[in-house]
């Protein structure tokens, strides 16, 4: 299942998406909240839980409860590795609560990883940038470049083409 594009979005979005076995999904969601509710169909799911947070600083070290951490991070590793060698193609789908920074960070590891497109790769300036770290930490060989802030402005104001 070579991964051929990878996406990230919000919660509600996936959870309204008619599942296929085509799009593989590594689901995040706060700790302590129910799973999401995602359709059937998907028969590649990876759930995680762990919030949308950073330690603060040296008097908050990681790790803290609830916090993105090593396990993880080779949880998401092996998944993608596993879907990204076997022989069929597959999309992959990161989805958080609401689609911005977890599921950005997340989906540039798998681009960084896999080689696959990062569809509105400019939308993931916002990436959670403790997740990225213990990422890069998984694998150092990686570059996982996090687009500027203005990169998202800078489509926006674009013409469409005609």
């Amino acid at each position: 299942m070579t991964i051929r594009k990878v996406y990230f979005a919000s919660r509600e979005l996936a959870e309204s998406l008619i599942g296929k076995p085509s799009i593989a999904v590594i689901s995040i969601t706060d700790p302590g909240t129910p799973e999401a509710n995602l359709h059937a169909h998907f028969e590649h799911v990876l759930r995680l839980a762990f919030y949308d947070a950073v330690p603060a600083d040296e008097y908050l070290p990681a790790p803290i409860p609830g916090l993105f951490d090593y396990p993880m991070a080779r949880q998401i590793a092996t998944f993608v590795q596993d879907l990204h060698h076997a022989p069929d193609e597959v999309s992959m789908l990161v989805h958080c609560e609401y689609g911005v920074s977890r599921s950005a960070a997340v989906a540039l590891f798998v681009e960084a990883f896999t080689g696959a497109p990062l569809i509105s790769r400019e939308f993931s300036s916002e990436a959670n940038q403790w997740v990225v770290e213990q990422l890069s930490q998984l694998r150092p060989e990686l570059d996982i470049d996090i687009p500027p802030a203005d990169a998202a402005l800078e489509r926006r104001t674009m013409p469409r083409p005609t």
